[in-house]
């Protein structure tokens, strides 16, 4: 059975940081592509940041530098780090594996931005 967990979430004051952690399990992470997601209440979701299983990064226009993807295949985990948060970052962060043309998702971690 795939399992994707995340934690990491919470609450933080506008430019604040956090670290998402996502560990999965039932899966080869090590040839997984893994992306980490967002969805803010009344909106649809929307891609945040990707890593291919050779490592290579690519982020949504609105990170503009803030955030920052990784993996360690050895602990099965991907991690987001947010820096410089803002209001609009106020969300549900949810990892995703892509593997084999099968998509797997998280429960999701509550972000909050205060101002």
């Amino acid at each position: 059975q795939v399992q994707l967990v995340e934690s990491g979430g919470g609450l933080v004051q506008a430019g604040g940081s956090l670290r998402l952690s996502c560990t999965a399990s039932g899966i080869n992470f090590r040839i997984a592509a893994m992306a980490w997601y967002r969805q803010a209440p009344g909106k649809q979701r929307e891609l945040v940041a990707t890593i291919t299983r050779g490592g290579t990064t690519n982020y949504a226009d609105f990170v503009e530098g803030r955030f920052t993807i990784s993996r360690d295949n050895a602990k099965n985990t991907v991690y987001l780090q947010m820096n410089s948060l803002k209001p609009e970052d106020t969300a549900v962060y949810y990892c995703n594996a892509a593997l084999l043309g099968q998509n797997y998702w998280g429960q999701g971690t509550q972000v909050t931005v205060s101002s």
